[in-house]
């Protein structure tokens, strides 16, 4: 009897263990998004200035000046490997907001260009493509570093350093050692480097 007990026991529960019902999968973990998103005062600025193609990288008070500002571009969406970290952009644009209307503070397509002229540092030749690299200090502002994209050369090209100049109220070019300002050149055979 005991050993007939033992054996319903041991027969009830294999058959428990037994189920028609495939196993379900284990639930989708909850997606977090990847970016906030962007209020449409901004993606209609970004469409306005450069297009429907245009992505919005950084808004708000960029230069720490009190005034909205975008950076906006229209990027490369495969960019290329290299040494250089950065995403490639064939143009970019940093605008502010004038009581209502978006102006250009700064413009990067062959050249880099503020409202003064060609920053300094920017290349003699046209440039198809910029790796772009860009940090947000809460202290100091938007901090941008441009390097020309050159297909098949294996010369390493700096970065060109640019930055709100709180003094002069415009972007400017940043020596070599990113503590001083340059200025801007009206035509590119002046647009060399020249300390102000």
């Amino acid at each position: 009897m005991l050993r007939s007990l033992l054996m319903t026991l041991v027969f009830g529960a294999t058959l428990a263990g037994c189920s028609s019902e495939a196993p379900r999968p284990a639930e989708p973990a909850e997606k977090k998004p990847t970016e906030a998103a962007v209020p449409e005062e901004y993606k209609d600025a970004a469409a306005a200035l450069l297009g429907s193609e245009a992505q919005v990288l950084l808004y708000g008070d960029l230069a720490k000046n009190g005034t909205k500002q975008i950076l906006i571009a229209d990027m490369v969406p495969n960019t290329p490997k290299s040494t250089v970290a950065g995403t490639v952009v064939t143009r970019a644009v940093v605008a502010e907001n004038d009581a209502g209307n978006w102006k250009e503070l700064l413009r990067v397509d062959e050249y880099l260009k503020n409202g003064s002229g060609y920053l300094a540092l920017t290349p003699l030749t046209p440039v198809t493509g910029w790796k772009l690299q860009y940090e947000n200090s809460p202290e100091q502002g938007m901090y941008l570093y441009f390097t020309p994209v050159s297909k098949g050369e294996s010369e390493k090209t700096l970065p060109i350093g640019v930055r709100w100049n709180p003094e002069k109220k415009r972007y400017q070019s940043m020596d070599l050692s990113y503590q001083h300002f340059l200025g801007e050149a009206a035509t590119l055979e002046n647009a060399r480097s020249r300390l102000r």
